[in-house]
């Protein structure tokens, strides 16, 4: 009853151009997220390591990663150059870096992230008293002590992730 696609007709250098789009901007949108900065907030983005493909892709794309990503600028750097002090996210082999300096209240997200880390810190201690205590191991049902278990190691890569970001933040 529903009509379907010819997949003759299927452009695959038009879906890998929009499949990389997308990678570029989920890549400014999730730097965005982890440095709390606001998405209103036009960035000037840098980009390095590109291929061939990749600076083409970004030329012809410019217009609409500027708009989509809400980018002030997008500049290629050197492949030998120095980045400056940036957030990174991958697209492929390229780096998309969003320079730091300035962009965040440094002593705000300091004092942000510090009391992430306490938060998770303390569920953290509450699931290994949980799952250190043998009536719940004994008494609890195998999937969940086991979902109490994967949780605890989920919670200790965030508490890692959160602790990178803010030596990361206070080397600015």
């Amino acid at each position: 009853p529903y009509p379907e696609a010819d997949k003759a007709l299927t452009d695959a250098s038009a879906v890998a151009d929009i499949e990389w789009l997308q990678q570029f901007l989920l890549g400014v949108r999730r730097i965005r997220a982890e440095m709390n900065i606001a998405p209103g907030k036009p960035l000037p983005v840098l980009v390095q390591h590109g291929s061939n493909g990749d600076h083409g892709r970004l030329e012809k794309q410019r217009r609409a990663l500027l708009t989509l990503g809400r980018l002030e600028s997008i500049s290629w750097l050197d492949d030998g150059g120095s980045a400056p002090e940036a957030a990174t996210a991958l697209v492929g082999g390229m780096k998309v870096l969003i320079p730091l300096g300035g962009l965040i209240d440094k002593n705000a997200e300091i004092a942000r992230l510090n009391k992430e880390i306490a938060k998770h810190r303390q569920e953290g201690e509450r699931l290994s008293g949980k799952l250190a205590n043998p009536n719940f191991i004994g008494r609890a049902p195998a999937e969940i002590v086991e979902k109490e278990r994967v949780r605890l190691l989920e919670l200790q890569t965030v508490i890692a992730n959160l602790e990178a970001q803010l030596a990361r933040i206070r080397q600015l």
